[in-house]
């Protein structure tokens, strides 16, 4: 290989006390590179850092590299496209989705969107598209599931833009842009503002509008890939994950907190390609530094392969004539928000400002007129650039890689956007900019196209068109596209994995320990249990699941390399390579985006999971709802399961591991059934009903399910009381008192850990004369959404509302109505509208932050105990 001049590569600022001896070692090295290849010199430089190390010299490799592209020209693979179609279609795709934008926002101002996101990203969508991102495709016996996809979202218009060129929207459909209510009065199709498969559930795969979602799911979907393979449920050896993520959404925690994991599982099957185009909203990402140096720190420090991708190919014959390095020098001196500006400005002003600084720079630019200048390309905007930094990030082995790709934000919005600092929130241009725009990009536009922001589609029979759809037929067809076929699987009978449940006659056991020993029995159904997958994050043991360690092991990519110390124990500690448990650690957004990879592979992978994710019920919606947000928007089907449920059923463990609003927040998702059952067979009925809507049904929610670590008496659940329990709740049993007046009669309502102290109270309340109907509520939310779509329903035909089935159920019992939970009041004030008119409701709640103390202690101070109970009642009956 060509050897470079690495004396430019200095650091100025280092003292050198011996230059003769420096002369020496350099010229060697540099003959090392004249007569070898790379890998002799990689060699000879790591046992160099190996005898470092062993003498104690306290010396590590600077980890960020210089500023300029990872891929030397030299090692540039050759472009296979057709460089000039493919540059006519970007421009197409870039105007396609400016047009949308702007379109949408002069009809109505409030609609939002953006421009300069896609507009900095479209290149490197377009060579991914046209070269890399392989759809879903089968042919015969052989299926391929294809690559996975996550996109910028707000480089969505881009991505509509596309899909418009291929056929699959209408000009109608992005005259729709972020108009999905009204679209279907015009006869088109709402598009939403970013990926969201619940509003398109055949277009997009992977909801990664909240910033730090769509990383973070990218990198367990990775691994679960490899998981599927591992266990031999799934090849998918040959498929990779690809995600475009900007530089700004690395701040969020979620971006980063799985590295490590991703390099550890060696995860060479994932690439992130994040648009460097150095500015979030409010302005520059790193003003004061640059963002693809920390970033490349961070990555390559954890692990990962780096590529660098900073300069196009307007800048090669700089370098290659700068033989003293300035270009190197001024770069490492020049700060992102100094970059910024030379984005926003034109070549006049670079010319006197950058190449200005000195005459080694100024002497480099001589013979260039300032548009070219102006047109010199940032790496992320050329396309031979960018297929050589996917082509060496697709064939790498061993490490996840990432691409930081230096885009400029508004590429090519001129004057009217680019670089500047209020270019994330730009959604109109004026005359004059359209025009510019047109002219940039030398559309086939006349002037009052332009100006009215016409959409332009070429002829079907076009160069154009014939290449686009000749790319991705190659890579197996249209892309994003979202699947939802699936074969069904059969469900095994209620009382194979459940029995000691149904008829529990009055064993004590918490309906955790109910739960872990279904979730056993259904692990070791030889048709469904493979399909079962248990996610913990370092938790498995307080639930009392050790024992499944042994049963069916803990998935490990690398299996079990040493000897546990618990090895003679039933209950030992065994890594597997087929291990089923993803024991996730201590990271709860690791094991939701698990639970989500597994709860979607039906329509991601085209194989129905079963995950069942337990975890800390106050680390769950509190700590991580917006991750299973995502999930429902991406229709996601599992169990979700809130151990140690309850504000006062935690006892010693205080405030901020007490949950008293899960099933509140629950509750605020649409496609989330959430219940909170007080008995194990009212658990067994809910996890079987559960497994026949998703896997039977194939409906796209998922269960919220609240468990207890508190030990009771479990009864035999009542013969009739499955539906009920379904529904939310049922009448559990009437207490008669002896000596009771006719008239004196209380209702009891009670749920999860609470209907102990339902059940005390009531026995409290019959030896005082007073008879009790108790109801067993199991799901308060799913009480009162029927409740809801009643008054909808009637709402909108303007007729009487029919009675919902509290209502109905509520009408058989008497007296005033006492509902405790072991949740916030607003859990049982959710169903007050629905409560037979003239009785009194009164609920009973634990509103506040938690304390230490025992749970009798608790429950008293937060009033609903048995006592409590029992006073509200009687105190109601006054009245």
């Amino acid at each position: 290989m060509n050897a470079p001049d690495i004396k430019k590569y200095f650091n100025p600022e280092q003292l050198d006390t011996d230059p003769t001896e420096t002369t020496e070692w350099t010229e060697a090295f540099q003959d090392l590179l004249a007569n070898s290849d790379s890998e002799r010199a990689k060699f000879i430089l790591d046992n160099l850092v190996k005898l470092a190390n062993k003498n104690q010299i306290n010396w590590v490799p600077d980890l960020v590299t210089p500023y300029i592209n990872s891929i030397p020209v030299d090692e540039q693979p050759a472009f296979p496209g057709d460089l000039a179609t493919e540059e006519k279609l970007a421009s197409l795709m870039r105007w396609n989705a400016l047009a949308m934008v702007a379109k949408a926002n002069e009809a109505y101002g409030e609609l939002g969107g953006h421009i300069a996101s896609y507009a900095s990203a479209a290149d490197l969508f377009e060579v991914g598209f046209n070269h890399f991102f392989r759809a879903r495709t089968e042919s015969g016996d052989v299926k391929d599931r294809g690559d996975l996809v996550f996109f910028q979202p707000h480089s969505a218009p881009g991505v509509y833009a596309r899909a418009y060129l291929e056929g699959r929207l209408t000009e109608n459909d992005l005259a729709h842009y972020r108009r999905e209510i009204t679209a279907p009065d015009s006869d088109a199709r709402g598009l939403s503002s970013y990926p969201h498969p619940w509003l398109m559930p055949d277009f997009w795969q992977f909801p990664t509008g909240s910033m730090g979602i769509g990383p973070i799911s990218s990198i367990y979907h990775a691994r679960f890939m490899r998981y599927l393979t591992d266990r031999k449920l799934l090849d998918c050896t040959t498929r990779k994950v690809w995600g475009v993520f900007g530089d700004g959404e690395m701040d969020e925690p979620e971006s980063m907190s799985a590295l490590t994991l991703a390099s550890r599982e060696k995860l060479d099957n994932l690439v992130w390609v994040v648009n460097c185009n150095l500015q979030r909203l409010d302005g520059p990402v790193r003003g004061n530094g640059r963002i693809i140096d920390e970033l490349e720190k961070l990555f390559r420090g954890s692990g990962w392969n780096v590529i660098k991708l900073v300069w196009g190919s307007d800048w090669d014959g700089l370098f290659a004539r700068d033989t003293t390095g300035a270009l190197v020098k001024a770069f490492a001196q020049t700060v992102d928000g100094q970059m910024q500006t030379f984005a926003a400005k034109d070549g006049s002003f670079n010319r006197k400002n950058f190449f200005g600084q000195n005459e080694e720079l100024a002497r480099l630019a001589q013979g260039m007129t300032d548009e070219q200048i102006d047109r010199l390309k940032r790496g992320g905007h050329d396309l031979v650039k960018i297929y050589a930094a996917y082509h060496a990030a697709a064939n790498h082995v061993g490490q996840p890689t990432v691409i930081l790709a230096h885009t400029k934000k508004g590429y090519g919005m001129g004057n009217a956007g680019q670089g500047k600092m209020t270019t994330h929130s730009q959604k109109k241009l004026d005359d004059e900019a359209l025009i510019e725009y047109r002219n940039r990009f030398n559309l086939p536009l006349t002037d009052e196209q332009a100006t009215s922001l016409t959409f332009f589609r070429p002829d079907e029979d076009s160069e154009e068109l014939q290449y686009l759809k000749q790319q991705r037929n190659q890579l197996g067809g249209q892309l994003p596209k979202r699947y939802s076929d699936c074969e069904k699987l059969n469900v095994p009978d209620i009382e194979s994995y459940t029995a000691f449940a149904l008829k529990a006659d009055d064993k004590e056991m918490s309906t955790t320990m109910a739960f872990v020993r279904m979730l056993g029995n259904l692990l070791k159904d030889k048709a469904l249990g493979p399909r079962v997958v248990p996610i913990v994050a370092d938790e498995a043991r307080t639930f009392g699941m050790a024992n499944l360690f042994k049963q069916v092991g803990i998935y490990s990519s690398v299996g079990q390399r040493y000897e546990p110390e618990d090895i003679g124990s039933v209950l030992s500690y065994r890594e597997a390579l087929d291990g089923q448990i993803l024991e996730e650690g201590i990271s709860e957004a690791g094991a939701i985006a698990s639970w989500t990879a597994a709860a979607t592979s039906y329509s991601v992978h085209g194989i129905a999971m079963l995950p069942f994710y337990i975890y800390y019920s106050m680390f769950g919606f509190q700590r991580i709802g917006d991750a299973i947000w995502a999930a429902a928007d991406q229709r996601a089907r599992g169990f979700l399961l809130g151990a140690t449920s309850g504000r006062t059923t935690l006892g010693g463990e205080g405030l901020q591991h007490q949950d008293g609003s899960s099933q509140l927040v629950a509750a605020t998702i649409p496609n989330c059934k959430a219940y909170d059952p007080a008995f194990a067979g009212e658990l067994a009925v809910i996890v079987d009903q559960g497994m026949r809507d998703m896997l039977v049904e194939q409906k796209d929610l998922f269960y919220y399910i609240t468990l207890m670590n508190e030990n009771y008496a479990q009864p035999d659940l009542p013969a009739d009381a499955a539906e009920g329990v379904i529904r939310g709740a049922y009448q559990f049993k009437t207490l008669i008192a002896e000596k009771s007046a006719k008239e004196t009669w209380v209702t009891l309502l009670g749920s999860g850990a609470i209907m102990t102290e339902v059940l005390k109270s009531a026995d409290s309340l019959v030896k005082q004369g007073i008879n009790v109907d108790i109801y067993s509520v199991t799901s308060w939310s799913e009480l009162s959404r029927d409740g809801k779509s009643k008054e909808q329903a009637a709402h909108s035909q303007g007729a009487k509302a029919e009675p919902s089935y509290v209502h109905q159920l509520l009408m058989e019992s008497h007296g005033p109505i006492i509902a405790a939970t072991d949740y916030v009041h607003a859990v049982p004030e959710s169903i007050r509208a629905y409560i037979p008119e003239g009785r009194s409701y009164i609920t009973l709640g634990t509103d506040g932050f938690g304390r230490s103390d025992t749970r009798a202690a608790l429950r008293d101070y937060f009033g609903v105990d048995a006592e409590s109970i029992s006073r509200v009642s009687t105190q109601a009956l006054k009245k």
